[in-house]
């Protein structure tokens, strides 16, 4: 017998120690996980920058004008480029002398806004063509206009559909109480009664957030004194688009000695800005021709009233030159145009033999 009971001991002491062996396993597994998620958790917190971390800032995206400017400085040749300084500026701007011995003068074209110191329509065609006709030609960088602030605009709630907030549960529960309901009645008839707000009537139109005339003026200024360096006997500022407004409101209000003599090509109003046209070009009292294309009748219409203005303050030196538009044929239509201003300046400026 005890040798038939030895084999079912050593069976039954195997399976208790199976059994003791698993708690133990249990116990051990947590200790070994645990650490890696002491591990895991600092990173979390690292990735969180600190609450009194400062911003940041974003730097300030440089001027259209500017990246234009660039441009051409990679694709003009070098003996165009002119760096001329404005306050604290410095700026683009090209030249050309004239291919003549004796040049008459120069010729400072003003462009429009958007538009670069070389831009396909009357800037860059004339500034080339220009020298051509024994006058040297220097096109500018103008800045970036600034962006318009918009209109304010007065918001006026109708009292007499939307209950207040005293009525509003008043409403919910008339059917359960109905002095609550009189009640809240009450309350959104004198709501209603309440006047609305007034509008600002001195917001209503957009304006410059920032004055770009001192920008402006100061870049048509370094021009001025780059032509007199060049010993320019006679220095004409011509504007296109919007451009013939700051030209002509430089004259106006800086009154240079140097310029006498004015030219507009299709001459335009900024946004925001006055006084209009038909009030500055024709006040400025000195010989100015005022080149329209006459196929828009709102192009017409301000020519006109330019021209009536002129009438009445007797500027005799003040001449309008229609012009045709040929959208089909854009070089046709800038030969146009600078076989008419260089006819205004061969009768004003003619050349001296």
């Amino acid at each position: 017998m005890p040798n038939l009971l030895r084999p079912t001991l050593i069976t039954a002491a195997l399976g208790l120690s199976v059994l003791l062996a698993k708690p133990v396993l249990a116990e051990e597994a947590p200790a070994t996980t645990a650490p890696a998620a002491e591990e895991t958790a600092p990173a979390t917190d690292t990735a969180t920058p600190p609450a009194d971390a400062p911003a940041t800032e974003r730097a300030p995206l440089e001027e259209r004008s500017v990246e234009a400017a660039s441009a051409l400085e990679r694709q003009l040749p070098q003996d165009e480029q002119q760096q001329l300084k404005a306050g604290d500026e410095t700026f683009l701007a090209l030249w050309k002398p004239a291919n003549v011995g004796e040049p008459t003068g120069v010729v400072i074209l003003v462009p429009a806004s958007g538009e670069s110191a070389d831009w396909p329509q009357a800037i860059g065609p004339l500034r080339s063509k220009l020298p051509n006709a024994g006058w040297s030609s220097l096109s500018l960088t103008l800045p970036d206009l600034p962006q318009l602030a918009p209109a304010v605009t007065a918001v006026t709630v109708d009292t007499t559909t939307q209950p207040s907030a005293a009525s509003a549960p008043a409403d919910a529960a008339a059917t359960d109480n109905q002095e609550t309901a009189d009640s809240a009645s009450a309350d959104a008839a004198v709501d209603a009664t309440t006047p609305p707000a007034t509008p600002d009537s001195s917001a209503t139109a957009p304006v410059p957030d920032v004055d770009p005339a001192p920008r402006i003026f100061a870049r048509i200024q370094a021009a001025i004194a780059f032509a007199e360096q060049q010993q320019a006997k006679a220095i004409v500022l011509l504007g296109h688009g919007d451009g013939a407004y700051w030209a002509a409101r430089f004259i106006a209000e800086q009154k240079p000695p140097q310029v006498e003599h004015l030219l507009v090509a299709a001459p335009a109003l900024p946004e925001g800005m006055k006084p209009p046209l038909e009030e500055l070009l024709p006040g400025l009292q000195l010989p100015t021709g005022d080149f329209y294309y006459k196929d828009q009748s709102s192009d017409r219409s301000a020519a006109t009233r330019r021209l009536h203005a002129s009438k009445r303050l007797q500027h005799k030196a003040y001449t309008q030159i229609a012009l045709k538009a040929l959208p089909g044929n854009p070089g046709a239509e800038q030969e146009q145009l600078y076989r008419r201003i260089r006819g205004w300046l061969d009768k004003v400026l003619p050349a001296k033999k």
